[in-house]
C-alpha cells in the first residue's frame, strides 16, 4: 500500500506492521536455506560395494539438491535486498510521514488552544474542563427551548390580535359598503328627482313663452336686415367715393402725362425762340420753366401718391368690413338654428341677440 501524507496515523502502523511481517516471512526463509545446506554435508559416503549406476544415480541426485540449494539461497538473498529497498524506502517515508503527522498535531494544538481562549473570553469562563463544551451546548439548547417556547406564545398571540383586527376590518367594510349603498342610493334618488323637475320646469317655461320667443326671434331678424341693408349703404357710398377717387386719379394721371407732354413741346419752343432772341434770354427763360413745370410734376406726383394711399386704405377697411359681417352672419346663423331646435333657453337667445348688434355697432364704428 503506498503511504503519503493524506493517510492517518494509524494506517501507517498498519502499513509498519505488514512491512516487520515480510522482513520476518523472509528471515524464517533465510534459515529455512540455511538449514537445507547441513544435510547435503552430513551425506554418509556411499559404499563401494554399489554398482556403477548406483553410483551415477546417486551422483545425479546430490548434483539436483547443490542445485536446487545455490537456487534458493540466490533467491533468499535477492527477496532480502528487495527487502532492504522496501523497508529502507518505507522507513523513509513513514519518518517524513511522522514529521508532517507531528507538525499537523502542533498546529492542531495551536488551532485548538487559540478556540479554548476563545470560548474562555466569550463565555468569561476561567477554567476549560472536558465537559465544559457539553455543558455550554446544554446551556444552548435549553436557551433555544426557551426561546422557541417563547416565540411560539409570542406568535399565537400576535396571529390572535391579527385574527381579531381582521375580523373588524371586516365588520368595517361591511358598515361601509352599507353606508355607501345608502348614500348612493340617496344620490341617485335625489338626482333623478331633480332631473325630473327640472325637465318639467323646462318644458313648462318652453311652452309658456313659445309665442313670445318666436315673436323675438322675428325681430330679432328683422333688426338684422335692417342693420344689414344700412350696412350695404354705407358700402355702396364708400364703393361710390372710391370710385370718384379713382376717376380722380386717373385724370391727374392723364394730366401729368399732358403736361409732361406739354413740357416737351414748351422746351422745343423755346429753344427755337432762344435761336430768334438770343442765347442768354433762351436760356434764362427755358430755366426758369423748367423749374416752374418741375413745381407743377412734384405737386401732381404728391397729389398721386395720395390719392392711392387713400385708396389702399379704404380697399383694406371694405375687406376688413366684410370679413366681420361675414363672421357676424355666421354665429347670427349657428345661433339661431340652436334656438330654433329648442337646445338653448332665453338666456342663449338674449346672448345671440347682443352679439349680433354688438357686431352691426363696431362695423358702424370702424366706417
Amino acid at each position: 500500500m503506498a503511504i503519503n501524507s493524506k493517510n492517518t496515523k494509524a494506517e501507517i502502523l498498519s502499513a509498519y506492521k505488514e512491512l516487520e511481517k515480510e522482513k520476518t516471512e523472509l528471515e524464517n526463509k533465510l534459515k529455512a536455506g540455511q538449514n537445507l545446506n547441513l544435510p547435503l554435508e552430513k551425506t554418509p559416503p556411499i559404499p563401494e560395494n554399489k554398482t556403477t549406476d548406483q553410483k551415477k544415480n546417486t551422483d545425479k541426485n546430490e548434483e539436483k539438491t547443490m542445485n536446487i540449494s545455490n537456487a534458493n539461497i540466490s533467491q533468499i538473498i535477492q527477496n532480502l535486498e528487495t527487502l532492504q529497498v522496501s523497508f529502507g524506502g518505507a522507513v523513509s517515508q513513514l519518518s517524513e510521514q511522522l514529521i508532517t503527522e507531528a507538525s499537523t498535531v502542533e498546529k492542531l494544538q495551536t488551532e485548538i488552544q487559540g478556540e479554548i481562549d476563545k470560548l474562555r473570553e466569550l463565555h468569561d469562563l476561567e477554567t476549560i474542563e472536558e465537559n465544559t463544551l457539553d455543558e455550554l451546548i446544554n446551556n444552548y439548547q435549553t436557551s433555544e427551548e426557551n426561546f422557541i417556547l417563547e416565540y411560539s406564545q409570542r406568535e399565537e398571540s400576535l396571529r390572535q390580535e391579527l385574527e381579531n383586527l381582521s375580523k373588524e376590518w371586516q365588520k368595517e367594510q361591511e358598515t361601509k359598503q352599507r353606508e355607501i349603498k345608502i348614500r348612493n342610493d340617496n344620490y341617485n334618488t335625489n338626482k333623478q328627482r331633480e332631473q325630473d323637475e327640472y325637465y318639467y320646469n323646462l318644458q313648462l317655461e318652453r311652452q309658456l313663452n313659445q309665442e313670445s320667443y318666436e315673436q323675438e326671434i322675428n325681430n330679432f331678424y328683422k333688426e338684422l336686415e335692417e342693420t344689414k341693408q344700412q350696412q350695404e349703404k354705407v358700402w355702396e357710398e364708400r364703393e361710390k367715393a372710391i370710385f370718384e377717387k379713382e376717376k380722380e386719379y386717373e385724370e391727374t394721371k392723364q394730366k401729368v402725362k399732358e403736361f409732361e407732354e406739354k413740357l416737351s413741346l414748351e422746351i422745343k419752343k423755346a429753344k427755337e425762340e432762344g435761336k430768334g432772341i438770343g442765347t442768354y434770354q433762351a436760356k434764362v427763360k427755358a430755366d426758369l420753366r423748367q423749374k416752374e413745370i418741375e413745381g407743377e410734376t412734384q405737386n401732381y406726383l404728391l397729389r398721386i401718391q395720395a390719392l392711392e394711399s387713400t385708396i389702399n386704405n379704404n380697399e383694406n377697411r371694405i375687406n376688413n368690413l366684410s370679413h366681420q359681417l361675414e363672421s357676424a352672419l355666421k354665429q347670427v346663423q349657428d345661433l339661431a338654428v340652436k334656438a330654433i331646435e329648442g337646445t338653448s333657453n332665453r338666456n342663449s337667445f338674449e346672448a345671440m341677440k347682443e352679439v349680433a348688434l354688438e357686431q352691426a355697432k363696431n362695423q358702424q364704428k370702424s366706417k
